[in-house]
């Protein structure tokens, strides 16, 4: 959700439809202060306003799903303790029957060891990916229609972060994929 999507908003309101309480948890990863990359540009703060712009208090938002530096602590998955530590904080608060939701398989399979219970829908044709690409893109200068991929209240969100966009535009993706997942490299294995 790097940025909401109009694909996210479609989905949580399914998953609306589906469940009594929707949590919601934008992935975060923290040393000492919140680490932004190219593939994670917007803070999680940023990406909370997206969100209640659009769902208000209809559906709850957390910052459970935060990585503590060092990532590499996370891994190997099921054996490392952290990776225990992070499943408790993810079920903080969440009573009785319960699923998760992915639109990755690699990820529903590592949920699904968890014992999270993963519901994987399909892939969406609007990706948070491909709205970075045209929002980089617009950043440097060519004409994109990113507006198109995000709801009208998210961009107005966007265009007053615009500096972060252009920040990382001419940069290099600062992650690495481990495990079916992002990884920035500031805090890998500080």
């Amino acid at each position: 959700m790097n940025p909401v999507t109009n694909a996210h908003v479609d989905i949580i309101n399914e998953l609306k439809e589906m469940a009594d309480t929707v949590k919601v948890m934008p992935v975060i990863f923290r040393t000492n202060h919140e680490v932004n990359s190219k593939s994670f540009p917007f803070r999680y703060e940023t990406r909370k306003k997206m969100l209640e712009s659009i769902f208000a208090d209809t559906i709850s938002i957390t910052d459970d799903y935060t990585f503590f530096a060092p990532f590499k602590k996370y891994l190997p998955p099921l054996l490392a303790p952290k990776s225990w530590e992070l499943r408790k904080r993810i079920l903080r608060n969440v009573e009785g029957d319960y699923f998760s939701y992915t639109g990755d398989k690699a990820e529903g399979y590592m949920l699904k060891l968890y014992r999270l219970k993963p519901k994987v829908g399909k892939r969406r044709q609007i990706s948070a990916t491909s709205i970075k690409e045209n929002l980089y893109n617009m950043a440097l200068g060519n004409d994109t229609d990113w507006q198109a991929g995000v709801p009208e209240v998210v961009a107005d969100i966007i265009k007053k972060e615009w500096k972060v966009v252009e920040k990382f535009a001419p940069l290099n993706d600062a992650t690495r994929r481990i495990a079916g997942m992002k990884f920035p490299k500031e805090g890998w294995s500080k």
